[in-house]
């Protein structure tokens, strides 16, 4: 028996060791790609050109890595193509908007050509746990607290976003549905930094975006005197204590459901930076992939540059994915069907 369990052991070591060595040779001297859904210099971008310059060590092969930038629809367009073009050869994957893995699991849009559930999902660089998704308005604009917003004797506070996909859409109509705001998006900018420039412009009152983001792309936004003020925090328990004058969604929601509501839609944000690739891989080639991501996370070289972008950095894994696929399907039918209408409509 003794015998039988080394000649076993063996034999699986030898596999193991055949798999590393075909999974070396497969991506070694080849080039693979990471299509984020957003155009450069965005928090997505960002964190996709950070992975692009330490996941390759952590492969097999280490293969070199592209970026390759696909803005439409709110990153809607992006995971299209990786579902439905890429290559299925472990050679491309991409980052896509957390609310696409909402969409997907909510169904009802027309323009999804994709099974959430069959994306090769890698993990999530970040949990969101430093961070905070804010309402930005200018401080000329008729609202100055958030509480004000619910004041429909005001003019709508006109917000902007790239699509009415995006969180800077969908959020706006949950906050609309949800603590009887006033809001109003206007979509199609390319991009977030192209909403800054509005607001900045005075073309549009406000913008939503996380604390991170605005850090990398609108500092000026966090100086003394800053065109714009923050009113409300999302996807907070607390506050955060750089901003403890300013409420939370869920202080200000209007009854338990209305609470219940915010903590649902806010769920998603657990996986804020989610990384996917197209289904039909190899498996051996996806667990590839899966372990080179995480082990990327961990890595000082990569740490140490994120502290330095000063962005979060909380990984979450694949698994941690589909089990946010699983709570939010599992949700009361009522909730869904108010998720559901606030992804398709956005804010009016």
């Amino acid at each position: 028996m003794l015998r039988g369990l080394m000649a076993a052991a063996v034999l699986a070591a030898g596999a193991l060791g055949a798999q590393a060595d075909e999974i070396e040779d497969f991506y070694k001297g080849k080039q693979v790609e990471i299509v984020v859904g957003y155009a450069p210099g965005g928090g997505y971008d960002v964190y996709a050109r950070l992975l692009a310059q330490h996941m390759p060590k952590h492969l097999p092969g280490s293969p070199t890595f592209i970026v390759k930038n696909m803005p439409g629809a709110g990153s809607l367009r992006a995971a299209n193509y990786l579902y439905t073009q890429a290559p299925k050869d472990g050679t491309s994957f991409g980052t896509i908007a957390r609310e696409m893995i909402v969409t997907g699991v909510l169904g009802g849009n027309a323009n999804v050509q994709f099974d959430a559930r069959k994306f090769n999902w890698l993990g999530s660089a970040s949990s969101f746990s430093t961070d905070s998704y804010i309402l930005w308005v200018r401080k000329d604009a008729p609202v100055q607290r958030a509480e004000d917003l619910r004041d429909k004797s005001r003019r709508q506070i006109v917000m902007g976003s790239a699509g009415p996909a995006a969180s800077a859409a969908t959020t706006p109509a949950l906050l609309n549905l949800a603590l009887g705001f006033n809001l109003k998006v206007i979509s199609g900018y390319p991009d977030s930094n192209a909403v800054g420039l509005a607001v900045d412009r005075g073309e549009v009152d406000g913008q939503m975006a996380s604390f991170t983001v605005i850090n990398i792309e609108k500092g000026h936004w966090l100086q003394k005197d800053s065109p714009v003020k923050p009113l409300l925090q999302f996807v907070r328990t607390t506050r955060m204590p750089i901003l403890p004058d300013v409420p939370t969604a869920r202080e200000l929601a209007l009854d338990e459901r209305s609470r219940q509501l915010v903590e649902l839609s806010e769920a998603p944000w657990a996986l804020g930076r989610p990384f996917l690739a197209p289904p039909g891989i190899p498996p051996a080639r996806v667990a590839a992939l899966q372990k080179a991501f995480m082990a990327a996370q961990s890595d000082p070289a990569y740490v140490a540059e994120a502290a330095r972008l000063k962005i979060d950095i909380s990984p979450a894994s694949g698994d941690d994915i589909l089990k946010l696929m699983d709570k939010l399907a599992s949700a009361p039918p009522d909730l869904l069907a108010d998720l559901r209408k606030f992804q398709e409509g956005g804010a009016n």
